[in-house]
């Protein structure tokens, strides 16, 4: 069960690789949504890429909480796309693909951090740290939204 109490240095460590994952995955993805908003594209056009521009601000807002939540549990966020890309679990863009290709890209990384998200959640928990815990059930909850309005889009 979650506490307030300080996060343990031994916990923090753990913490922050967690985070620094999603941190690395979320820069990723800011990336490959802004490649997707310029490349997008066929008949939904408009939609697309304003909800393309709309996911790579999210991103980038979500990307700086997880890197500021490394610094208050008194770690060192990645901040170089070196190390970002060596910690990812998100494939860039290739380039060339559809609208439909993009939308079950961003489905399918969306996935992928949910579950990430999920599992750093339970993480922060066993820590005894709730505000990590919280900020990452959120996150996840946004996530879980999106990817049912995704799927949606593509019916």
């Amino acid at each position: 069960m979650a506490t307030n109490a300080p996060v343990k240095k031994a916990n923090s460590a753990q913490l922050a690789t967690a985070l620094n994952k999603q941190t690395a995955n979320w820069s990723v993805l800011y990336m490959k949504l802004h490649h997707f908003h310029w490349y997008v594209k066929g008949p939904n056009f408009f939609a697309l890429h304003a909800k393309f521009e709309e996911l790579y601000n999210e991103a980038t807002a979500i990307m700086d909480e997880l890197a500021e939540r490394v610094l208050t549990i008194g770690e060192k966020p990645v901040s170089t796309l070196k190390e970002q890309l060596s910690l990812t679990s998100i494939q860039e863009a290739k380039g060339g693909e559809t609208a439909d290709q993009m939308l079950q890209a961003i489905i399918s990384d969306f996935v992928q951090v949910s579950e990430e998200m999920g599992q750093a959640a339970k993480l922060a928990d066993d820590a005894g740290d709730c505000v990590t815990n919280d900020l990452l059930i959120g996150k996840q909850e946004w996530v879980e939204k999106t990817v049912w309005m995704l799927k949606a889009t593509l019916d």
